[in-house]
């Protein structure tokens, strides 16, 4: 399980346009947002990522990078990327699902092709988002087991000035006996 205020595990992947993004040598003033998506083959996934494509330069201002990744391939990724028409988010493929287990995404099987006519893949995660400080510490988790209802861009920015502004620290890092 993943605990706020500790390290991160392991990440690095390849990305589109970017080299490999390697979670343990970037170098954020503050810190990156991590956005996993199930892939291609979730209209949710695109419409999420627009808004989030929407919302980069905004993070950047408050000293955050931005990602996101998923387990298709290259081809698939940069279908995904044109869908949404990112300019400046950056796009991961190609996690291996161990890493998405490790990070404490879940993983389905495929049910054939979806409501727009793309296969699923035989395995994939489930969409998770993240704040890794530059530390590399966990700030903020929400990860889901199905592709609605996800956390809000805009939102997460008011969170975010607020945290910073307050010097709000990450929450939910109790592990001891209840």
């Amino acid at each position: 399980m993943l605990v706020p205020r500790q390290t991160v595990p392991a990440l690095t992947v390849p990305t589109l346009e970017h080299g490999a993004f390697d979670i343990a040598s970037a170098s954020p003033a503050r810190g990156t947002v991590v956005c996993f998506f199930r892939g291609l083959h979730c209209p949710i996934c695109a419409t999420y990522l627009t808004e989030f494509e929407k919302q980069v330069g905004a993070f950047a201002e408050r000293g955050y990078e931005t990602i996101a990744i998923s387990s298709d391939d290259a081809d698939r990724a940069r279908a995904m990327a044109d869908k949404v028409q990112a300019k400046a988010l950056r796009f991961g493929y190609g996690l291996p699902l161990s890493i998405a287990r490790g990070w404490g995404l879940y993983i389905s099987t495929s049910r054939g092709k979806t409501s727009i006519g793309i296969e699923e893949p035989a395995l994939f995660s489930e969409p998770g988002l993240f704040i890794v400080n530059a530390d590399r510490s966990l700030y903020y988790l929400s990860v889901q087991s199905m592709p609605f209802v996800r956390p809000s861009f805009r939102e997460l920015l008011g969170a975010v000035d607020f945290a910073i502004e307050k010097s709000y620290p990450a929450r939910g890092e109790y592990t001891g006996a209840v």
